[in-house]
């Protein structure tokens, strides 16, 4: 840990090139720059001075390439981390409450002498907070209190996970100051899905805490949910010819717990016909040769979902197996054939609260008419709000942002690279 004044003036000098240049690569003069804004932030909230010991943490959000609401029935995905991240200026303060100022937002703080759930944290950040702190002390360590000031370039509500970096970035925290960086990244994962799981009442899979946690990009296979296998991918995506466009329709996910729980809860549903509880239990075979009891017993859009569980699932590999060869367009085409199976099948492209305002709906239609046969698309993340995700040829780029922007305004579709470092400690 270093004196905060310390790492102002190494971060002025170019002292911390090395350790930026392996997180942010050819960004590093940028990050400086937004770690220095960082650090007056932390000054100005928590009145702290020069001499007051502190860590910087760094954890990026994450794109699902590959497996729309899989993860959760553990079955396949496919994912990477993303040069978006949340960073954090943190210090130790040697008692039992933690504060985490997140600029822009009301301070969450809470104590740890409790660290059961609190009903009326339910859906709120501090219930994140309590739960990892809960789940690392069940864990056999002693977690401290902490002061902590955040900022990100992870837009919030888009389908790039800006919850499961902050809970990753907690547990990496918490990580460093009291366990001596002793959990794995999959065991940070496990913390985060179990706060948001138990905690703030989000019945969420691990794919997305995996990615933020990881880094680069990735094949998840959740046969056992306590052990997924994770494995890296070599993929290139701009030596292909193409980028990675997230277009964000301007409609956050907040406020769409229930439309989330259902799906789960439907794919459970046809899973409990065959007497099991995921659907990747459930052999596809005898769920296609059953399909008009469960349609009486689930009801059609139960089915449906069932129906995209185990096309997605099987497009995972086949995605890898396109990438592993270098097959673009095999692989393009699977990613298509995916946007479809959640649009017709999965349906969360829209709550169809009201039926006027079906924004990923209308920026996927421009998106096809856009690319024209060329590259792909689908619905990103969750689904009914937040952001689409894009392949775009490189020649087309230009064009595609523009026409995107006309409709869903400037600045809103975001080209992104796969950034390969997962969470950590930035400069401690």
């Amino acid at each position: 840990m270093q004196k905060l004044s310390e790492i102002q003036r190494g971060l002025q000098e170019g002292a911390y090139h090395q350790e930026l240049s392996r997180v942010y690569g050819a960004g590093a003069p940028n990050a400086a720059g937004r770690l220095m804004a960082l650090l007056r932030g932390f000054c100005d909230f928590y009145g702290a001075d020069g001499d007051t010991p502190v860590c910087l943490f760094s954890t990026p959000g994450r794109t699902e390439i590959g497996g729309n609401h899989t993860d959760h029935q553990q079955g396949r995905g496919l994912a990477a981390s993303v040069d978006l991240d949340t960073i954090a200026c943190v210090t130790p303060t040697g008692d039992n409450r933690i504060r985490i100022q997140s600029e822009g937002h009301k301070l969450c703080q809470m104590d740890l002498e409790n660290l059961a759930p609190v009903a009326g944290e339910l859906g709120h950040s501090p219930s994140l907070v309590r739960g990892i702190a809960a789940k690392i002390t069940e864990m056999g360590y002693t977690v401290g209190g902490f002061d902590a000031y955040t900022t990100t370039r992870v837009l919030r509500g888009s389908g790039l996970s800006s919850s499961a970096t902050f809970e990753v970035l907690t547990a990496t925290i918490i990580n460093h100051l009291f366990c001596g960086d002793a959990l794995t990244p999959m065991e940070l994962a496990q913390v985060a899905q179990y706060a948001e799981n138990a905690y703030f009442g989000k019945p969420s899979g691990l794919m997305d805490p995996v990615a933020c946690a990881t880094g680069g990009v990735i094949a998840i296979d959740f046969p056992d949910r306590n052990q997924p296998r994770v494995r890296r991918v070599d993929f290139d995506l701009m030596a292909a010819g193409y980028a990675l466009c997230i277009v964000d329709s301007g409609v956050s996910h907040a406020g769409l717990h229930t439309e989330y729980a259902a799906i789960p809860q439907e794919m459970g549903a046809v899973a409990a016909c065959f007497g099991r509880k995921l659907l990747s239990e459930v052999n596809p075979a005898a769920f296609f040769a059953n399909i008009a009891s469960v349609r009486e017993t689930c009801g059609d859009r139960a089915v449906l979902r069932a129906i995209h569980f185990y096309s997605d699932d099987a497009s995972v590999e086949a995605e890898l197996e396109a990438v592993g060869r270098g097959d673009m367009e095999e692989f393009l085409r699977r990613v298509n054939r995916s946007g479809r199976s959640s649009w017709m099948y999965l349906q969360n492209i829209s709550t169809y609260r009201d039926p006027k305002n079906q924004g990923l709906g209308v920026l996927l239609a421009m998106a096809d008419h856009l690319l024209d046969g060329r590259g792909a698309f689908r619905v990103h993340g969750g689904g009914f709000a937040g952001t689409i995700q894009a392949f775009v040829p490189l020649t087309m780029l230009e064009d595609f942002i523009t026409g995107m922007e006309a409709v869903s305004g400037p600045g809103s579709c975001h080209v992104l690279s796969f950034r390969s470092a997962g969470t950590c400690p930035l400069i401690f």
